[in-house]
C-alpha cells in the first residue's frame, strides 16, 4: 500500500505513539483522521496536522461503529486502523493495602484489549467492500502491544494480560480477515519516550535507559511511525508481531 492512499483512523492520535503515527502519515501524503478522549488535545493536533477529530471511547462499540464510519465519511474512505490507545495499569496483584481491585484488571483489559478489538472489527467492516488494490488488498489493522506481552514484570500482571491478549489474536485475526484483503499486524514497543515516561523521575528514567541494550537510550516515537510506514508499505507483512525494543528484555522488576 502506498502512503499518499491512506485513510486512516489513528486512536489515541492526540499524544505520543499515536500523534507520531498521525505526523508521519499526514506528512507522506496520507489522510488521517484521530480517535481520542482528550479533546483539547484532540482538536488541536487535528488543526496542527490538517486532519479530523473524533471523540471516541474505544471500549463503547456503538460509539466506536460511529467514529469510524464518520472518519471514513470525512476522508473519502478507510483503508487503515491503528491501534495505539491505551493505559498501563500498573498494581500487584497483592499490594500494600491488599489485593488489586477486580475493577484495575478489568479496566486495563477493556481499554488495552477489548478497545483493540473494538477498533479493529469496526474498521474490518468497513474496509471488506472497498476497491481492491494490489493482490488483492483492501485494508491494514496494526495494533500496539509491548514486551510485557512476553516478560511482563512485577506490578504488571493486568498490563501485560491486556498486551498479550492483543498478541494472541494478532494471527487468527489475520488468517480470518486475509480473505477480504485485509492484513493485521502488530508492533510490541519497548520502553519509548511517551508522556508516561515524562512523568517519571530522571533517576527511573536513566534506568530505564540503562536496561537498553543498544543503541542504550529509549525509543523515539518517530521509530513507532517509521515501523508502521513499513508494515503498510510491505504487503507480505501480515499476522505477526514486530518487537521493537533495542534488544531489551525486562527483568522481573
Amino acid at each position: 500500500m502506498k502512503i499518499n492512499e491512506v485513510c486512516a483512523v489513528i486512536t489515541g492520535g492526540a499524544s505520543g505513539l499515536g500523534y507520531a503515527t498521525a505526523e508521519f502519515l499526514v506528512k507522506s501524503g496520507a489522510r488521517v483522521a484521530l480517535l481520542d478522549l482528550q479533546d483539547d488535545k484532540g482538536k488541536a493536533a487535528a488543526n496542527a496536522l490538517n486532519a479530523h477529530y473524533f471523540r471516541t471511547d474505544v471500549t463503547d462499540e456503538a460509539g466506536v461503529v460511529a467514529s469510524i464510519e464518520a472518519a471514513a465519511a470525512a476522508m473519502g474512505g478507510l483503508n487503515v486502523a491503528i491501534n495505539c490507545a491505551g493505559i498501563l495499569g500498573a498494581g500487584r496483584v497483592l499490594g500494600k493495602n491488599g489485593p488489586m481491585a477486580l475493577s484495575s484488571f478489568e479496566t486495563a483489559i477493556r481499554i488495552n484489549l477489548v478497545g483493540s478489538f473494538n477498533v479493529a472489527k469496526a474498521a474490518a467492516q468497513r474496509m471488506q467492500n472497498a476497491a481492491l488494490g494490489t493482490d488483492g488488498e483492501r485494508g491494514v489493522i496494526i495494533h500496539t502491544a509491548s514486551v510485557a506481552a512476553f516478560e511482563g514484570q512485577i506490578g504488571q500482571a493486568a498490563y501485560a494480560a491486556s498486551k498479550a491478549g492483543v498478541v494472541g489474536m494478532t494471527l487468527p485475526m489475520a488468517r480470518e480477515l486475509g480473505r477480504f484483503g485485509i492484513r493485521v499486524m502488530t508492533i510490541a514497543p519497548g520502553i519509548f519516550w511517551t508522556p508516561m515516561v515524562d512523568g517519571m523521575s530522571p533517576e527511573v528514567q536513566s534506568a530505564l535507559t540503562a536496561a537498553v541494550p543498544f543503541p542504550s537510550r529509549l525509543g523515539q516515537p518517530d521509530e513507532f511511525a517509521d515501523t508502521v510506514g513499513f508494515i503498510l508499505q510491505n504487503r507480505y507483512m501480515n499476522g505477526t508481531v514486530i518487537r521493537l525494543d533495542g534488544a531489551v528484555r525486562l527483568a522481573a522488576k
